[in-house]
């Protein structure tokens, strides 16, 4: 991080030997040139109090207005960093010169002034935030056009992996290695959790087994909580999981609270509960890989109410100045509250999965569909929560199936989502069999080759009897199409054959490619004569897969 190379960047005292100051090179107290920041690149610029006055050092208001191309101003909330350090973390949005002066209500960190120039970011993981794609609102799309086809994988414990370790975080970064080598790119993460309401193996190894940590973000421990502050160490750990994830190109989905995980949590609109929720919002919207998810399972519990939900939705944009995406794990409150969120969030577990996922596509024109989870926990050797369906090739089909009705979807596997966390699922010499990851691979590959950004699903008419028109564009199978040359069919393992109702090409001719979900095969049967009920016949029997029309 670049914040950690400051130091051999220059430190010097200003307003009289009351404030140290740790800032880049080519501030407006330094002669050299402007330090040069690649855009979207996470910079602290860090101020230090030698003697804290009276109180509470979280009571002390700082940050810093950063202005830049094209009359940009984002005003930005900084935070105390222990030791009597307050830090402002920027990312700039656009490449060119950035100046920043500071705001406190501690006179000594007032008024601290500085440039910064913002060059081209090389990291091809880079691609800037996650927006709402501007073409089609119901899909994601990078800061820099490039389209985004989330694939997301939960990991509640992912805080906690390399807690303590000082030096590095080599289990976190081989389990997001193994998760991002195999096509996902987001990880659905807990800021905390402490325990779990359900029954899970007695002989999980120490290494694999995150339940019940010593440690809380606030200060003491979860049993006894001291919410008098917070526990500074705990976040700079959290840094280096989010920077190592930004740095990889993979999404921080970050639910902020979680109710049904056992974390003492403070009284609702208390100051703690203000402070903590406050605290994160300052110290991580620089980072461009971040996705706010206010609560897992929000309304689940009974602990808090929609009003409550409202206000910290509010209180967070009202703070975040690169406007990340926020959503609530929960359908009853994206249900009824679809304004206050930027994507909807869908937990569904149901049979009829497909069918249920088109009709909230469809519910919902100007915004993303995620189902969060969908009852799919691939099982692993040790036992915890198993959902309804354990079987990975089942588990792929359910993704495949929100896929394909326009909506994303989220994977779990058992023994890496909760406390049991296998950092080395991959490894050789394990007893068991790895997970499915690669399953994974091959589908993001596919909707990378065939542009998910450019597919909508159909909504079938009840009937097949009538071949007139394409609305049907299949008498069985689960269509996607440009709605011009390309028809994508998910071909379930039931059907023998589907039959494909297509116009009539101008060349009067299809060409039809076959894809296995579960190898990554690909098979080119070449090009074919039209007709209005074309039989299309899998070249795996008895297995799901994909067939890719164009007509020609």
């Amino acid at each position: 991080m670049t914040r950690f190379i400051i130091a051999l960047l220059g430190t010097f005292l200003i307003t009289a030997g009351l404030v140290q100051a740790e800032v880049p090179m080519g501030t407006s107290n330094s002669k050299t040139p402007p330090l040069e920041v690649p855009r979207w690149k996470v910079q602290d610029i860090s101020f230090k109090v030698k003697k804290l006055p009276p109180g509470s050092p979280f009571d002390i208001t700082f940050g810093a207005t950063f202005r830049g191309p094209g009359q940009t101003s984002l005003r930005i909330p900084g935070f105390y960093n222990d030791n009597g350090e307050w830090v402002v973390r920027f990312s700039p949005t656009a490449e060119g010169e950035w100046t920043y002066e500071t705001y406190s209500s501690l006179a000594e960190l007032t008024g601290k002034s500085g440039k910064l120039t913002a060059t081209p970011n090389r990291n091809s993981n880079q691609h800037g935030a996650v927006r709402v794609d501007p073409k089609d609102p119901r899909k994601f799309v990078y800061e820099d056009g490039t389209p985004y086809f989330s694939l997301a994988f939960e990991l509640d414990w992912l805080f906690a992996l390399d807690y303590g370790n000082k030096d590095d975080i080599p289990r976190t970064r081989q389990i997001t290695g193994a998760i991002r080598d195999n096509g996902f790119n987001q990880v659905v993460m807990n800021v905390y959790a402490y325990g779990v309401n359900w029954s899970t193996a007695q002989n999980v190894p120490a290494e694999y087994e995150y339940k019940k940590p010593g440690y809380s973000p606030f200060l003491g421990t979860n049993e006894k909580p001291d919410f008098s502050g917070l526990n500074i160490d705990f976040f700079k750990h959290f840094d280096r999981v989010i920077e190592h994830l930004n740095e990889q190109g993979v999404v921080a989905h970050i639910m902020i609270y979680v109710w049904n995980k056992n974390v003492n949590w403070p009284d609702m609109y208390s100051w703690a509960d203000n402070l903590y929720y406050d605290y994160i919002i300052a110290r991580y919207q620089a980072y461009p890989n971040i996705i706010w998810d206010v609560s897992k399972e929000a309304l689940d519990y009974g602990r808090v109410d929609i009003p409550y939900i409202n206000e910290r939705i509010s209180r967070l944009r009202s703070q975040d100045q690169y406007k990340r995406l926020v959503t609530v794990h929960d359908y009853e409150y994206c249900s009824r509250e679809p304004d206050k969120v930027d994507f909807i969030s869908i937990q569904s577990w149901r049979n009829d999965l497909y069918s249920l996922m088109l009709q909230a596509y469809n519910r919902y024109p100007r915004k993303p569909v995620m189902n969060i989870e969908h009852g799919g926990y691939e099982e692993g050797p040790y036992h915890t929560f198993e959902g309804n369906y354990t079987s990975p090739e089942i588990c792929l089909i359910r993704n495949l199936e929100c896929v394909f009705a326009g909506v994303y979807s989220t994977y779990y596997w058992q023994n890496t989502s909760w406390n049991i966390v296998i950092y080395d699922p991959l490894r050789k010499g394990h007893s068991f069999a790895p997970p499915r990851f690669d399953y994974y691979r091959h589908m993001q590959q596919f909707f990378t080759k065939y542009n998910f950004n450019e597919l909508v699903p159909s909504t079938p008419k009840i009937t097949t009897n009538s071949r007139v028109g394409a609305d049907n564009l299949a008498s069985s199978g689960l269509p996607l199409s440009n709605g011009k040359d390309l028809f994508i069919y998910l071909v379930p393992a039931s059907n023998y054959q589907i039959n494909a109702v297509l116009p009539e090409p101008p060349g009067g001719k299809l060409e039809v490619t076959w894809f296995n979900p579960f190898t990554g095969e690909y098979k080119e049967t070449g090009s074919t004569p039209w007709s209005n009920w074309k039989a299309l016949k899998s070249p795996w029997k008895d297995t799901y897969s994909l067939v890719v029309v164009r007509l020609k």
